[in-house]
This record gives C-alpha cells, structure tokens and sequence, in this order.
C-alpha cells in the first residue's frame, strides 16, 4: 500500500479519521455515535420533499430557495446550512434537467435527503454521471428528449445541491403534504423526474 487515501473505500478512511481523534482524546465513540443519531434521527427526503412542494405552491418562497438554499431549509427548521456547507438549489425546467454527482466522494445533504443510497456512493455512477449523464440517466429508467439539456453539479465539502423538480401539471389543487408525497430522493438529485 502507497500510504496515499485514495485507495481506501470512503467507509475505511472515515473509520480511520474516527479512529485517529479518539487516539487523540479529542472525543470517544459513543460522542461519534450520539452526533450521527442526531443527524439521522432528523435527517429524511421528506424534508427536501417538504422544501419542493413549498416552492411549488409558494412562488415566493420558490425564488428565496433557489436565492438562498440554506435560509429558505431554515425557514422551515431544516439546518441545512448549520452543517458547514452552501445549499445551492438547480431548478429543473421544460428544456434543462438537473443531475447531482460528487466527484470525489460522496458529499451530500444528508440533513434534507436523508443518508445517500449506495449507488451515490459507487465509483461508478461517481465517474460516469459527469461523462456520460443521459446514459446513467436511462438506467434509471429516466430517457429525456435529445433537446433537453442535461446539467451536471458536482458537489464538493463546501457546496452541497438539491434539484427543484417541475411541479407535476395534475398538482392543481393538491396541498403541500400530497404534493411532498410525490417527491422521491431520487428526484431531488435528479435522477428521477420528481
């Protein structure tokens, strides 16, 4: 083994950080773990779900979360922002689609998408959703017309995404919980439509 990091799966590497501050003192296990069941004990898609269907019945609201991610997470108590990172919110549209990927890791807003699925995770999806997104699109089921424009965000530590999905067109009517019903993680990194 070189020494490097880059060879060691992502869960590895954590495990070898946590391992490091407890050796250290500057914390135990039971502290590593009272902090990751605060996180996901709030931590759901619901919440992302809860922020899209606001913006869909809510204009205003629509245009401070597409301005300003984190205000608009805290203005409905999700700390997005209390976690360290810029929430920047990719609206899609009729002609442009939206596509989350980190490159690197995993980076992720886990306080309003809940823990990543492993395919998030997987060098695959990781290295060919920025060559080939219509391709990794397909595989999930998801063919878009050849003149919608697809985007690519790559998240990173200080900068963490959430795609704003099209209002469905039967939503007329329907409240914010029914609409937060129809949105899926998947839809809130793009790859799904909602």
């Amino acid at each position: 083994m070189s020494g490097g990091h880059g060879e060691l799966p992502v869960a590895a590497r954590v495990r070898r950080l946590e391992e490091r501050l407890i050796a250290a003192g500057l914390v135990t296990d039971d502290e590593l773990d009272e902090v990751l069941a605060q996180v996901f004990a709030s931590a759901a898609p619901a919440n992302g779900a809860r922020m899209v269907a606001r913006a869909w019945t809510d204009p205003a609201y629509r245009d401070r979360l597409l301005a300003d991610g984190n205000a608009a997470a805290a203005e409905l108590g999700f700390g997005a922002g209390s976690h360290g990172y810029l929430l920047k919110v990719v609206e899609n549209t009729a002609s442009v689609h939206n596509m989350i990927v980190c490159t690197l890791c995993s980076c992720y807003p886990t306080a309003l998408l809940g823990p990543s699925p492993s395919w998030y995770k997987s060098f695959a999806y990781r290295s060919r959703a920025v060559r080939e997104p219509r391709g990794v699109l397909a595989e999930f089921g998801l063919e878009l017309p050849d003149d919608t424009e697809i985007r690519v965000w790559d998240a990173n530590s200080e900068t963490r995404y959430l795609v704003l999905p099209q209002r469905p067109e039967a939503a007329d009517g329907m409240d914010e919980n029914a609409l937060a019903s129809l949105v899926t993680s998947n839809g809130l990194i793009g790859t799904a439509v909602r």
